[in-house]
């Protein structure tokens, strides 16, 4: 019975149930009046847990309840076996990472490190619902949860992206490798992984982290959407810090939602036509307007009318945001 398919073996499971309820009420019907008494009997027996309330008394329902005990028990015994093993298999399936991704609208992650664990926590407070997937080549997965996915591949092949389900996702994020000995090693791994992205989904949006600003000419050649140079950036906020003390608070409160006033994206009201109009509403409720996706001009141009395809960015804290949504759902 072991070596019974599958679909059989649940399949023989659930008609002996069945048969077997509905024979035990046929054959004793004084003692099993209905047929969820036959039913609480017959899996009382085949998981011997034999209670002892119900118990056939006639011939022919000992015939079946010897049935039961030779046949039943074995059979419902390997059904359970299979269904906990298949239990055990899907969780080494996901610790290991060989698994299919099969839903939409999720974020991937390539490559792990410490910059990507700090990327799934602020992913988390801002959306606790999100699907993320983790695509790297390491033994086990870093970071396990119910929202949380592991992939283990190559991210530059693109069976692993499909894996990945990467046609349907919401969005890619891309870790440079700082395992590999030099900038140009790492940013020329990380060209290839986003090529091939590209190649396979280009309609999703792919965000790359870049450690020379001079290379940033080959990424746009393959179509990323967008940019984190990580070593100028960093050597910016330290100087700037040098040079003005606590502008790093301010960089962090805009790079971080768990720490004080954050960028929010809001919708586009039908009632503004200009950017002053959009300027005027949103600081009456806390909220300052500051760029149209990522033009910081519009405080100047506060006269000018607000294009159909605006994306409009403030600056206020989670409650304010809170609110704007409300209003814009009213």
């Amino acid at each position: 019975m072991v070596k019974i398919n599958n679909y059989v073996l649940f399949i023989s499971s659930a008609l002996l149930v069945l048969f077997s309820s509905i024979l035990i009420v046929i054959v004793e019907n004084d003692t099993f009046p209905t047929l969820f008494d036959g039913f609480w009997w017959v899996m009382t027996t085949v998981t011997t847990v034999g209670y002892g309330d119900y118990f056939p008394v006639s011939p022919a329902g000992r015939i079946i309840g010897i049935f039961l005990y030779i046949f039943g028990i074995g059979l419902i015994g390997i059904a359970i076996g299979k269904i906990v093993d298949g239990l055990t298999v899907f969780r080494k399936k996901r610790v290991e990472g060989d698994i299919v991704y099969k839903d939409k609208q999720h974020l991937i992650i390539i490559g792990w490190s410490q910059k990507a664990k700090f990327a799934i926590d602020e992913i988390l407070d801002t959306n606790k619902e999100i699907e993320v997937v983790i695509i790297d080549e390491l033994k086990e997965a870093p970071l396990l949860a119910e929202n949380i996915h592991y992939i283990k591949g190559n991210a530059s092949d693109e069976s692993t992206l499909l894996k990945a389900n990467l046609r349907e996702a919401k969005a890619v994020l891309i870790f440079a490798d700082s395992s590999l000995d030099s900038d140009q090693m790492i940013d020329g791994k990380t060209l290839l992984i986003a090529s091939t992205i590209e190649t396979v989904a280009p309609d999703v949006h792919t965000v790359v982290e870049v450690m020379e600003e001079r290379h940033i000419k080959n990424f746009k050649h393959a179509r990323v959407d967008e940019f984190i140079i990580s070593n100028e950036t960093i050597s910016s906020l330290a100087v700037r810090s040098a040079f003005r003390k606590g502008v790093s608070g301010i960089y962090s409160q805009l790079l971080s939602r768990s720490v004080g006033d954050d960028l929010y994206h809001v919708p586009n009201l039908n009632n503004w036509k200009t950017y002053g109009d959009a300027f005027q509403e949103l600081l009456n409720h806390g909220a300052t307007l500051i760029a149209d996706r990522n033009d910081l001009t519009i405080n100047r141009r506060l006269h000018e009318n607000i294009p159909e395809d605006a994306e409009l960015y403030v600056v206020c804290d989670q409650k304010t945001y809170q609110q704007l949504l409300k209003k814009e759902a009213e």
